[in-house]
């Protein structure tokens, strides 16, 4: 029974230690968005982490600043939607290190969706 409680226990601050070593995306980011059709087109995100809760912006060609909404980071994987032009584009993905790689997909066939690889910026 010992042994089992030590396990559990050393289980625990394992977790734990891991847990304080998550990353903070808070910053910017950017990278290159490549569509269904094969364009592709640059972004810049702007993140502000608040425990697992997302926010910012980002900005494309289109120049102006879009809102992050519903945003969340839960580990490794990250949520959130941007509202465009009356679409809502939502984007998933995986964060290891300093590189979050992205999917994109829409609510409206005006938008095709596609992927992206996002690189901190230094």
């Amino acid at each position: 029974m010992k042994k089992f409680l030590c396990f559990c226990a050393s289980l625990m601050l394992t977790f734990t230690a891991a847990s304080a070593f998550a990353v903070d995306l808070t910053g910017t980011w950017s990278g290159e968005i490549v569509i269904s059709s094969g364009d592709s087109f640059q972004v810049t995100f702007t993140f502000k982490q608040d425990g697992t809760k997302l926010t910012g912006t980002v900005s494309g060609p289109q120049g102006d600043s879009l809102q992050i909404t519903e945003g969340k980071v839960d580990g490794d994987k990250i949520s959130f939607n941007v509202s465009f032009d009356g679409m809502l584009i939502k984007h998933e993905g995986m964060i290891t290190g300093d590189t979050i790689k992205l999917t994109t997909k829409s609510d409206s066939g005006d938008f095709p969706g596609g992927a992206m690889t996002l690189k901190r910026a230094k």
